[in-house]
């Protein structure tokens, strides 16, 4: 009942991509296995979403070599019984997507929340607020408007254009679509044989479907280097220390 309450009963799907190699890391291990306050930082990310009144069920996407570790080490062992399935993920992030939505097909999901498995300090209320819009406006990102001057530079470095930072916004995830939608501009992106995508937006923007932001977090970042994992050590211990837990 407390689902129907938060999210109007639509049935709302979360993809969690986290099938890189994390190369950028240099540990030796994928990032998203790597420890954030005694856990895998996977498993972080995935406990937020296993206690979001907005998502119904969750589909997980990592190397094909860890599913069985995932789902042993990871979705047992820390209780997530929102995680319906663990799949093999591609060779890019738009591969994995692809699959983590057709493994979930026929299951009745309205909206689609993805998220990088690697941004393990998103709020629950950022959540929910991508979920709601998604059910509105049919897409949205998670976003933040730009601090600094952006410039596009040309490959010896010199600088070809300065845009108008007030209409520059920097996408996160989560990003919510209409299920179909989003499955089928995934589908129309490899049949077509599209150029990579760096978000799902992007694949739904060239169907023609309006994409709208919704204000995202300076917490909610992506741990890609050294200094992004201390940082979400910093971040989760401050949010500990200040009894705000992230469910």
């Amino acid at each position: 009942m407390k689902q129907k309450e938060k999210n109007g009963g639509v049935r709302t799907l979360a993809v969690v991509p986290a099938a890189g190699a994390g190369l950028r890391m240099g540990r030796g291990r994928a990032k998203q296995f790597l420890d954030l306050g005694g856990k895998p930082l996977l498993a972080v990310t995935l406990h937020i979403f296993q206690h979001s009144p907005a998502i119904h069920e969750v589909t997980l996407v990592v190397p094909a070599d860890d599913v069985d570790y995932c789902k042993r080490e990871i979705v047992q062992r820390y209780g997530l019984e929102k995680v319906k399935r663990v799949v093999a993920g591609g060779e890019r992030r738009q591969d994995s997507v692809r699959l983590g939505l057709e493994a979930s097909a026929g299951a009745g999901f309205e909206i689609a929340i993805i998220h990088d498995g690697v941004r393990p300090l998103v709020r629950p209320d950022l959540i929910q607020r991508v979920a709601v819009a998604a059910q509105k406006e049919g897409a949205v990102v998670a976003a933040l408007p730009a601090k600094d001057t952006v410039k596009e530079v040309n490959g010896n470095r010199v600088v070809g254009r300065t845009y108008d930072r007030r209409r520059i916004w920097l996408v996160q995830t989560p990003q919510g679509f209409r299920f179909d939608d989003l499955l089928s501009a995934h589908r129309m992106a490899l049949a077509q044989c599209w150029e990579e995508a760096t978000d799902d937006a992007l694949l739904v923007e060239k169907i023609g479907v309006s994409v709208h932001v919704v204000e995202g977090s300076e917490d909610n970042i992506k741990v890609t280097t050294p200094h992004d994992l201390e940082l979400a050590r910093f971040l989760l211990r401050r949010t500990r220390d200040e009894g705000r837990p992230l469910r």
